[in-house]
């Protein structure tokens, strides 16, 4: 009996046979009404047939990534305990510290060196894609960035493990859910909170010493405090500090190039000053520095940051680790409490370039303000980035008007292109999906010790080449490279880390070719995962090889 016996004849033979379950499990995939209805159905493909699930996904990326990932993600996380069908990841409460290293053990492929795993997703669920405290259900969020490092960026799915820290939810409406599965008690804070991330920092290293750990959605008091704490000793990344500061630090540079603004002359607002809005103050001020010659610290004079107080002073107790950095001398600003929340009057005072939403407040961005913007700057660079779609500051074919076609606009979910005075915008949707799988990349190919701010500026450098409007040379193009292309993008963002780990002698492999661009990206390709069907080789009685016939 043929290894292809069991099928049917149309599906007998590998490629013939994949092909033909893609087609079929999108003809089922679109007769499915919701978006959640197909997002479950995805869910329950990955845990049948892995690389059925990723092969029609790299067939319809630009079609399923907003199933697989925000927006409709953030509704299966909000349901999560209601739809709940089995574990996926590992769940570590806090309410069991002494079990992490157990729990954490249970993933340790046998007769390794490494454990078997090279990439980890952590998340503490406390801010979920723009719908806040989401407790245990933040598993799904691991779980989705991992899928999205493996469509993006090739990571082996089986060498990946999303975790999440079970460390209680604010959230009422959870805590009162007879059927929520989490550690039911509100949020855990202080130094117990603390200890209990350092016992899964350090479990995850013994066990998986050359992983490379991601965090994502923790809160605003965790995120750069964590982060920070960390970078100096391990390969550890946050994609709500980092990786949303690099994509739009790329676009931002790819926009400054093209209206010929110098990166060291920008005057930038962050409307939000969350771990979103200070991650991309913390990127852009350090591009600043580095293009003006002056220090961060000088930079950082250049962004000013709104957040619910309005205009962030040095004045003001209550900020955080992250934003006071750029809080503005309060002797400088006489302006009463309601005209530092005046996003008009402050546009007017301050004349940015560059205006960045990131704070969840929808229409935040008032005709009255962009038209004050447009006044000031000849191509204002305006980038609505709040997720989910309906939370946005503005709308990009509001923003095409107001500022007469001279917008350059990137937003935080994908829109249509916009028609306006005969010609097409097309509008970039400035999404961490193109760079921080890249990143990933690079640091597990290169065994990367440790994940610096100069490895983040080869990422950058090399996202923003790849833009179409700088590629193409033509502003009405994104600019940033869209989800379809991602896997290329990877391989460049990847090469740039790697050859930047090399020169901070921070590369943990030999033998790389990283004199040569091209080989360079050869070697990357080749160890990227691909959904493919591997023939079936089976053994003889002596233990020689040989293909089935």
């Amino acid at each position: 009996m043929g290894k292809y016996d069991h099928l049917p004849l149309a599906d007998k033979g590998p490629i013939k046979g994949l092909d033909r379950q893609v087609a079929r499990a999108y003809e089922q995939y679109s007769t499915l009404e919701t978006d959640l209805e197909k997002n479950t159905f995805m869910t329950s493909m990955v845990e049948q047939n892995t690389v059925l699930y990723y092969r029609l996904i790299q067939d319809h990326l630009k079609e399923m990534f907003s199933i697989i990932y925000t927006p409709t993600e953030a509704a299966a996380i909000q349901n999560y305990s209601r739809i709940f069908r089995r574990p996926d990841g590992c769940f570590l409460p806090i309410s069991h510290p002494d079990e992490v290293e157990d729990r954490l053990s249970r993933f340790v492929v046998p007769n390794t060196d490494d454990g078997g795993i090279d990439y980890i997703v952590v998340s503490d669920g406390e801010q979920i894609l723009g719908i806040g405290d989401q407790g245990v259900g933040g598993i799904l969020i691991s779980v989705a960035k991992l899928a999205i490092t493996t469509i993006c960026a090739g990571i082996h799915p089986n060498r990946t493990l999303p975790v999440v820290l079970d460390t209680g939810t604010n959230n009422k409406k959870l805590l009162d859910d007879e059927l929520y599965l989490g550690y039911k008690h509100e949020r855990v804070r202080g130094q117990q909170y603390d200890d209990f991330v350092e016992k899964f920092v350090k479990a995850a290293k013994k066990l998986f010493p050359q992983a490379y750990v991601h965090f994502e959605d923790f809160g605003v008091h965790n995120a750069r405090r964590l982060l920070d704490r960390y970078r100096q000793q391990y390969s550890v990344f946050n994609d709500d500090v980092q990786g949303t500061g690099c994509v739009t630090l790329a676009s931002i540079m790819a926009a400054a190039k093209l209206s010929s603004i110098k990166l060291g002359d920008l005057r930038v607002i962050s409307f939000g000053a969350g771990s979103a809005g200070t991650g991309i103050a913390e990127q852009v001020s350090a591009a600043i520095a580095t293009d003006a010659g002056i220090s961060k610290e000088e930079a950082k004079k250049q962004i000013y940051l709104i957040d619910k107080q309005g205009l962030l002073l040095d004045n003001d107790d209550s900020l955080s680790i992250a934003q006071r950095p750029f809080a503005h001398p309060s002797s400088k600003w006489s302006e009463s409490k309601s005209e530092l929340k005046d996003l008009k009057a402050l546009i007017s005072k301050i004349k940015p370039h560059v205006l960045i939403g990131t704070s969840t407040v929808a229409g935040a961005f008032t005709e009255d303000a962009v038209r004050e913007m447009a006044k000031h700057v000849e191509r204002p660079i305006i980038f609505p980035l709040s997720n989910p779609t309906k939370l946005h500051e503005a709308q990009p074919k509001d923003l095409v008007k107001w500022t007469n076609g001279k917008a350059f606009i990137a937003t935080g979910s994908p829109f249509p292109p916009v028609e306006y005075d005969g010609q097409k915008y097309e509008v970039a949707e400035c999404n961490n999906s193109v760079c921080f799988p890249g990143i990933g990349l690079g640091c597990v190919l290169g065994r990367v010790k440790r994940l610096t701010d100069e490895m983040l500026v080869a990422a950058v450098t090399q996202l923003a080449e790849e833009a179409p409007a700088v590629k193409q040379n033509d502003p009405l193009k994104e600019l940033c490279p869209g989800v379809e292309a991602v896997r290329d993008v990877s391989v460049k963002i990847a090469k740039g880390v790697i050859q930047q780990a090399s020169k901070d002698d921070l590369l943990g492999v030999k033998d790389v070719p990283l004199d040569d661009d091209s080989e360079l990206e050869e070697w990357i390709t080749a160890q990227m995962w691909q959904p493919e069907y591997r023939e079936l080789v089976l053994g003889d009685t002596k233990g020689r090889a040989k293909a089935d016939a």
